[in-house]
């Protein structure tokens, strides 16, 4: 991920453009027409050695001519010289080129590869940044840029917009115009070469113009450095996001229902939750629900609404929206129904919401009913419904809904004028209020939903999830010694005992099962069992065994065993004579009274990488299609999201005389399918159906599983960064203690909570740079809660004799998206300064960045704190500036470091020391 010369793609000092041309609809007269039109301050240099002015405006005849070495270059000549030509725009200086110029319909994928690739190779031999080919071009309206090819420029807004079709980009200025809606930068991304979704988010996040960003997306190829980029953007402002192509998801082979049922689009879908991002469906959605969380100063506490109408009908009419959409009607409390009696005319008691003025209320009664229903805990968002009467004021009545809604700023407030001349005015007085406003009830419980599916998605990206209820360690030598010799003998679908075997290593309970080549055997082994006994075919080429009547249950004797064997054995001959049958499987009856059937699963997404998948199981999964995914890794809070978005997740919570199921032992199972796929990457597909989950926990009852054998390994291959278990070290104080020293995981926000309570007021201001009371759920979130593919964090832990770890110290790095620089921040325990601590967890980010290639790191130390800056000069950091009068900046030439540095620990503590004490 790279924001590097992105500034100057978005607000250039200079442009070029190689092609240009004074022949109207080609790409090099529309790119001058339109920078020349949009008033842009800057040089605008035209290349062409076909005419000695474009416009009007001085040519020339190629970039070794330019006056200016130009920022951005928009490129509209012919492809084939467009590699020599960035060439020789990178030996001239430019920091960015916009390809708009593309290889036509008749060329082949092969020779469009190879063409991006080598303007690729071209363009990295100055550093230079590439948009496209195919791109259209950008826009920032704020600067009078319009360095694209668009027919309609766009409007001035804050609102940012991305998007990789260059035909959709051109119905989305022409919509926004038409609405009145402008934009703080509008960019075609085109093919995608260079600058990609994550590293435009990436700048966009950071911009302070930018309010909101919005994105359309066909399809994405770096799956990481977009979730990475996405989840950061998203703590800072509403990403919004169209997907199209719901319906062009490719039909993959797949040995099991999970591989069926985990469709693209719904990968889609919940990585998109993943990232903190709101997805929605159509280009109107997509700026109503701009019109809401970028106006809507905070997001709503929940999703009870309570809805003031002065027509009934308009209130049911909401009501009835909001009910089709999943939303919930707010019950109003007893107090807060007196409350409205008193300030409605007549003192007239409400039974229900919605609360019905009546056509002829004041804006005073609406001042005093918002009034109550702000004040009522029990709703957490009002919607104001009004439609014009002869005798009522529009205008006067908006204007004191607005009034209100200054005096509870906290407060979520939709506003629904329904009308047109009458309410025009009311309407503009909301928006410039910021408060979101509709035109129809509809729409204004579609803005609602989209805030209450937002603030969902951004609780989940803030959540912290409880610790596994019981910790599991697998037994990964058992489990890769059964998988490389699947491998080995060319078994790349898995018989069930060795998925089985594969499963019970990482601690999943499975049902004891054995197979048998012929039923004689079959009968045999069901001898050394306890009966009833279950009867399954072993058959590589038959996915679904029950199909063909390859599962025989309750078989009570080992001779019934032999018999069903025989004519199972007959069944399958007939039915599929070109199946090889290997045998059978005999098992134990399960039986757990009470116990529902699920299934649990993963397949390897060529996407997002490893996907998991649970819902209702048994043999009509994919007719009752009752299922939820979820990327990997997973937690016990992401666990359990996936379990309540399913229906049978109401059935497990228990009903009538059903006990309620072993919920954690679920989700458990979940965790250890997750661990698996991080650390066997050659499991591309697996299933548990039925899984028996009961009151005392679950059961797997048959299993499935198959391999490829060329998979790569290492976490890139998941699109969301997994714990990096392999950077945990045991370390040694000076006072002989062992701590251990690993990377921050989001269950420790308690234990972070106490370790900041431990601070002295006077360390607390060194490491936050002010006081600290009581640090509140999000920033502490932020604290604990990390992205590791950007950011790292280590704690050094020990585990007191309660058992309960204790933090003792943190250092933390954040790297910026070029992975130049990382900027970190350290702290120990007031009562440990002096055991040598944070020299190793410095020594230890030290390490990581350097391992990283980050080329620095920096720091910023208030001035007062002469020890911290006397520790940083002993590592070898510098003093490069001052941020202001308070505030002193240091930095650490990484590459100055060998490897052979960091061999001894204890050394390099030593030596720090004594540096320190000389200083």
């Amino acid at each position: 991920m790279s924001v590097r010369f992105l500034s100057s793609l978005f607000e250039p000092a200079s442009v070029a453009v190689v092609g240009a041309s004074n022949k109207p609809d080609t790409l090099g007269y529309l790119a001058m027409r339109n920078l020349l039109a949009a008033g842009f301050a800057g040089p605008i240099m035209p290349v062409t050695k076909d005419a000695q002015a474009i416009a009007g405006v001085l040519a020339y005849p190629d970039p070794e001519s330019l006056p200016v070495a130009p920022d951005l270059a928009l490129l509209c000549a012919p492809p084939a010289t467009l590699p020599q030509t960035v060439l020789s725009l990178g030996q001239k200086g430019a920091k960015v080129c916009v390809v708009m110029s593309d290889m036509g319909e008749g060329t082949s994928r092969h020779e469009r590869h190879m063409f991006e690739e080598r303007l690729l190779a071209c363009a990295r031999e100055s550093r230079m940044r590439l948009l496209g080919p195919g791109s259209l071009g950008v826009q920032t309206p704020g600067i009078g840029l319009n360095a694209s090819v668009f027919t309609r420029p766009a409007l001035e807004g804050k609102v940012a917009f991305v998007s990789q079709s260059g035909a959709l980009c051109t119905s989305v200025l022409d919509w926004a115009r038409g609405h009145g809606i402008g934009f703080s930068h509008f960019v075609s991304l085109g093919n995608k070469t260079d600058i990609d979704y994550g590293d435009v988010i990436d700048y966009l996040s950071s911009n302070v113009d930018v309010r909101a960003i919005l994105l359309h997306i066909e399809g994405l190829t770096d799956t990481r450095k977009f979730m990475s980029a996405g989840r950061s953007a998203a703590r800072n402002k509403p990403v919004i996001v169209i997907k199209t192509g719901r319906g062009m998801e490719e039909v993959r082979q797949a040995v099991s229902h999970t591989g069926t049922l985990a469709g693209s689009d719904a990968i889609y879908d919940i990585a998109f939750q993943r990232a903190g991002m709101l997805r929605v469906y159509s280009l109107e959605e997509l700026f109503s629900a701009v019109e809401t969380l970028a106006h809507i100063r905070r997001p709503t506490r929940g999703p009870r609404l309570a809805v003031v109408t002065n027509g009934r009908g308009l209130g049911v009419m909401a009501v009835d929206s909001l009910v089709t959409q999943g939303g919930t009607l707010a019950r109003l409390e007893p107090e807060t129904k007196e409350a409205l009696a008193r300030v409605l005319p007549g003192g007239t008691l409400l039974s229900a919401n919605p609360v019905d003025l009546g056509g002829a209320a004041s804006p005073e009664v609406y001042s005093k009913v918002m009034e109550v229903l702000f004040k009522a805990r029990e709703v957490d968002a009002v919607l104001v419904v009004y439609a014009p009467y002869a005798l009522s004021a529009p205008l006067e009545i908006a204007r004191e809904v607005i009034d209100v809604a200054k005096r509870h700023r906290s407060a979520s407030l939709f506003t629904c004028w329904v009308g047109h001349d009458q309410v025009e005015e009311a309407r503009a007085q909301f928006t410039e209020a910021e408060i979101p406003t509709f035109p129809t009830p509809d729409d204004a419980i579609q803005g609602f939903m989209h805030l209450v599916t937002y603030r969902k998605n951004q609780h989940m990206l803030m959540e912290t999830p409880r610790s596994c209820s019981q910790e599991f360690e697998p037994d990964l030598d058992k489990a890769r010694e059964i998988i490389d010799e699947a491998i080995a003998q060319g078994n790349l679908t898995m018989s069930e005992p060795e998925a089985k075997g594969v499963f019970e290593a990482y601690g999943i309970p499975v049902v004891e099962t054995a197979i048998a080549r012929t039923p004689q055997e079959a009968a045999e082994v069901a001898r050394t069992m306890e009966g009833p006994y279950a009867l399954k075919i072993v058959s590589r080429a038959i996915t679904h065994k029950s199909d063909v009547g390859g599962v025989v249950l309750d078989l009570q004797t080992p001779e019934d065993v032999e018999k069903a064997a025989g004519e199972m054995a007959e069944r399958v001959h007939s039915t599929y004579p070109e199946a090889a049958l290997e045998g059978f499987t005999v098992q134990h009856m399960a039986r757990r009274a009470g116990s529902h059937e699920l299934i649990v699963g993963a397949t390897a997404d060529p996407i997002f990488g490893p996907v998991l998948l649970f819902g209702e199981g048994g043999t009509a999964v994919e007719i009752i299609r009752d299922q939820a995914v979820a990327l990997a890794p997973l937690n016990m809070a992401l666990a359990r999201d996936m379990l309540e978005r399913t229906r049978v997740f109401r059935l497990l919570e228990g009903y009538r005389d059903h006990k309620a199921v072993n919920i954690d032992a679920i989700c458990l199972t979940l965790i250890q399918l997750s661990q698996m796929l991080i650390d066997i990457p050659e499991i591309v597909e697996m299933e548990i159906n039925p899984l028996f989950a009961g009151s005392d926990g679950v059961l797997a009852v048959d299993a499935r599983m198959r391999l490829d054998p060329g998979r790569t390994r290492g976490p890139h291959r998941l699109a969301i960064r997994p714990y990096p278990s392999q950077l945990e070290s045991t370390e040694v104080m000076r006072d002989g203690r062992t701590v251990m020293v690993r990377p921050i995981r989001p269950e420790d926000e308690a234990a972070y909570y106490d370790f900041v309570a431990a601070l002295t007021p006077e360390d607390a201001r060194f490491r936050f740079f002010g006081q600290v009371k009581a640090m509140p759920h999000d920033q502490m979130a932020r604290l604990t809660q990390i992205d590791y593919a950007r950011e790292m964090a280590f704690v050094a832990e020990l585990i007191q004799d309660d058992g309960q770890p204790c933090i003792l110290g943190s250092v933390q790095a954040l790297t910026d998206p070029d992975n130049e620089t990382t900027e970190f921040a350290v702290v120990v325990r007031s009562d440990l300064k002096g055991s040598g601590l944070g020299r190793l967890l410095m020594l230890k980010i030290i390490r990581y960045c350097k391992e990283r290639r980050t080329r620095y790191m920096d720091g910023q130390v208030l001035r007062d704190n002469r020890r911290m800056l006397r520790f940083c000069e002993s590592l070898g950091f510098r003093k490069v500036g001052l941020i202001d009068e308070d505030t002193v900046e240091l930095r650490l030439d990484l590459s100055a470091f060998a490897p052979e540095d960091f061999a001894d620990t204890q050394t390099l503590v030593r030596a720090a020391d004594e540096a320190c004490l000389r200083t």
